[in-house]
């Protein structure tokens, strides 16, 4: 099983950051949420701020784990365990690295995009009200 961990960074304005794949990744041109793959001696929290580093260039100052899902593609061997994480960043502008591009979506917007099978979900959790990333992250 592959641990992966994923970012739901949410604005004042309630918009939802996204990321599209590259033309050349897996899954080419699908929309996802930033983060990857969790490190054998990482904990998940230390996974999602290396990978907000390597993705956005900011450094994860807050996070609470808000969902997460079992998955396999079909054209891959191994299950993944993804862990969805309300996530904030300390610094003003984002700098990404890894997209073809980015959007701030609203959450009754993501599900005009084209994301990962493993989303579908948490983005129909997003786009219902039912998990409010900043509520959480402000509770904590």
């Amino acid at each position: 099983m592959l641990h992966v961990v994923a970012a739901v960074i949410e604005r004042p304005d309630r918009r939802i950051l996204i990321g599209q794949r590259r033309r050349g990744d897996t899954s080419p041109l699908k929309w996802e949420f930033p983060g990857g793959k969790v490190r054998s001696a990482e904990t998940f929290e230390q996974a999602l701020a290396r990978e907000l580093r390597e993705e956005l260039g900011v450094t994860l100052t807050k996070s609470v784990e808000i969902a997460s899902v079992r998955h396999q593609y079909a054209n891959t061997a191994d299950e993944l365990e993804i862990h969805f994480f309300a996530a904030q960043y300390a610094e003003p502008d984002i700098s990404p690295h890894v997209f073809e591009q980015i959007a701030w979506a609203l959450p009754r917007e993501l599900s005009n995009y084209d994301f990962l099978l493993a989303n579908r979900e948490l983005i129909a959790n997003l786009a219902t009200g039912r998990i409010k990333p900043s509520e959480l992250l402000a509770a904590i």
